[in-house]
Formats: C-alpha cells, sequence, structure tokens
C-alpha cells in the first residue's frame, strides 16, 4: 500500500492538474491548432510516464489502487496511439465537439481526484 500512496501521491495531482489545465472552459482553443511535432512530443511524455507508472504498479486488487494501474495502462497506450497517429489524433480532436471532451475530461478529473485523496489519506487502522 505504500508504493501505491507514492505512485498515487504523484499521478492523481498531475492529473488533475492536467485535465484543468486542458478543460475547455479553462482554454477553450488549446486544441485548436495542434500541429503533429507537439501531439507526437505529448505522447512521448504520456508512454514514458504510463510506462514509468505500469512498471513499478501492475496491480490489479480490489481496491482504490487498481485506479492507478488502469491510469498507467491509459496513458501508455494514449501515447503510443500520439506518437504512431499524431495526424490522425489531431483531427479527431479538431473535429470532437466540446461536449465530449467536458464529459471525459471531466471523468478523468475524478479519477484523478479519487487517487489523489485516498494517497494523501491517513489509513485506517
Amino acid at each position: 500500500m505504500n508504493k501505491s500512496k507514492q505512485i498515487g501521491g504523484l499521478a492523481g495531482p498531475t492529473i488533475v492538474a492536467m485535465i484543468v489545465s486542458e478543460f475547455p472552459l479553462v482554454q477553450p482553443h488549446l486544441y485548436d491548432a495542434q500541429i503533429p511535432p507537439v501531439v507526437y512530443l505529448s505522447g512521448v511524455l504520456m508512454f514514458v510516464a504510463g510506462l514509468a507508472t505500469v512498471r513499478a504498479h501492475n496491480r490489479w486488487a480490489r481496491d482504490w489502487t487498481v485506479l492507478i494501474t488502469l491510469a498507467g495502462w491509459f496513458f501508455l497506450l494514449l501515447g503510443l496511439f500520439r506518437m504512431f497517429a499524431a495526424s490522425a489524433y489531431q483531427q479527431g480532436t479538431a473535429n470532437t465537439s466540446t461536449t465530449v471532451f467536458m464529459v471525459l475530461e471531466g471523468i478523468l478529473l475524478i479519477i484523478g481526484l479519487i487517487i489523489t485523496f485516498k494517497a494523501y489519506s491517513r489509513e485506517n487502522k
């Protein structure tokens, strides 16, 4: 559980900061002018973060720690997609409505908040 709290203490706030900074109400035109090299670079960073998380925490328990593992796999796969299909990703985000982004980012924000809360909360003994 200690490793889960350490990784969750990094991953949770990072997810929250990423989602809030990308939220369409905060930066409404963030995805309007993306270019494939920037999408590729963010994919590399997501892949490395996801791979590091999965290598350090590939735990499939029936508790909150599985959210860390799922987040790691999500970032690993999304990073690969952004690396190998940067142009397709860019076109897909340009054609996606703001409502879809808000729903998806709302779900990810809730997951990030749960991970953060659990990682920084005291254990009940």
